[in-house]
């Protein structure tokens, strides 16, 4: 037996005959079954909009922090930003390598002025500051101003423009006087069948602004090269070619001289790519046979400067490659212009030239 249920009437349905009536409750059975919802703070709120006064107060807005506030906040993170991190002072007064030294700071052996220093620290140096590590006192005199030094080299073919060589082999940095506190940086690089002039600084902003390419500081080679060279040629290689890292051109060509095959010219470039002179010449079936630097920017290869010797520059033509770069110029140099320097060192620079070639044979 089928059983149908009655079906009720929706409660948002207008009939009136089917809605249930609302159950009346008296004031006392109102207070006596107050429904769960009606708490203390709701009667005070549905007590406002009928218009009777509430015993509780509404609590006052809160004000905004003022701008000043916030302002000196970033000053205070500005002034944390400014100076010198602390492991590139104590690497540039010896005491070893940022990164040995940012190990010996986590450790908790470097204090600044009785304090514990933290790794990220920054302080600007001054005749007050007292740096130690283990409880002893660095000397922080050299630290106070770096002098920028620049030397210029006459590299050999043969060496390598890089730090240390798994190999053994010679590198430019062999030869060049040792320093404390600071170390030379090459200003670009020659490969190992290339000679002529390096430059090395201690300041390795200048050496990146000589190196980049939208300074164009110019750089000269002489060229000895084996092969019929014409003029299409030369018009060619002045315009620009496409090679494998883009297009290139020698801003200047000039015809030196040579015998037959063997020709000789002096070439101009604005940038310093890998091999840029050679593989430009082979864009036109020409072989390089020999190739030599002799100018970077408005410095010369010294024609007294022996090859795998040395000469510090002087402050003026340190000053011409730091205005040439937009650096500032420097007011102290390392070199002794009381001397003739010139012809003493020459001596020297040969000499020492000399025992260095003995040295690398025995080895």
């Amino acid at each position: 037996m089928t059983t149908f249920r009655t079906p009720t009437a929706n409660k948002r349905s207008d009939s009136g005959n089917n809605l249930q009536k609302p159950r009346r409750f008296s004031s006392e059975t109102r207070s006596e079954q107050a429904p769960r919802g009606n708490t203390p703070r709701k009667r005070a709120t549905e007590q406002a909009k009928g218009g009777e006064k509430t015993s509780r107060k509404p609590l006052p807005p809160r004000r905004p922090k003022p701008v000043l506030d916030e302002v000196k906040k970033e000053g205070v993170r500005a002034e944390k930003v400014q100076g010198e991190k602390l492991q590139k002072i104590l690497a540039r007064a010896g005491k070893g390598s940022r990164r040995e030294i940012e190990g010996i700071i986590e450790q908790g052996r470097v204090s600044v002025d009785g304090k514990i220093a933290t790794l990220g620290d920054r302080l600007q140096v001054s005749s007050s500051t007292k740096i130690r590590i283990d409880g002893h006192l660095v000397n922080l005199t050299t630290t106070q101003k770096e002098i920028c030094r620049v030397l210029m080299y006459y590299k050999p073919e043969g060496e390598l423009c890089t730090r240390s060589d798994p190999e053994g082999r010679a590198t430019v940095f062999d030869r060049l006087p040792r320093l404390n506190g600071a170390r030379w940086i090459a200003v670009g690089r020659l490969d190992i069948n290339t000679s002529g002039l390096l430059l090395f600084t201690t300041d390795g902003e200048l050496a990146n602004r000589l190196m980049h390419p939208s300074q164009e500081v110019e750089r000269e080679y002489s060229v000895r090269v084996f092969g019929e060279v014409n003029e299409a040629m030369l018009q060619r290689l002045r315009k620009g070619v496409q090679l494998e890292d883009g297009p290139a051109n020698f801003k200047q060509i000039k015809t030196v001289g040579g015998t037959g095959l063997n020709q000789w010219f002096d070439v101009t470039l604005t940038e310093g790519r890998n091999r840029e002179v050679r593989r430009l010449w082979e864009s036109q079936g020409i072989q390089v046979s020999r190739l030599i630097r002799i100018r970077y920017g408005n410095i010369k290869l010294e024609k007294s400067l022996p090859r795998g010797g040395w000469e510090e520059m002087g402050l003026e033509q340190v000053n011409y490659l730091r205005e040439l770069v937009g650096l500032k110029s420097e007011t102290e140099t390392k070199v002794d212009v009381s001397k003739n320097r010139r012809r003493t060192s020459t001596r020297q620079i040969r000499k020492a030239v000399k025992q260095h070639t003995k040295y690398r044979k025995g080895a």
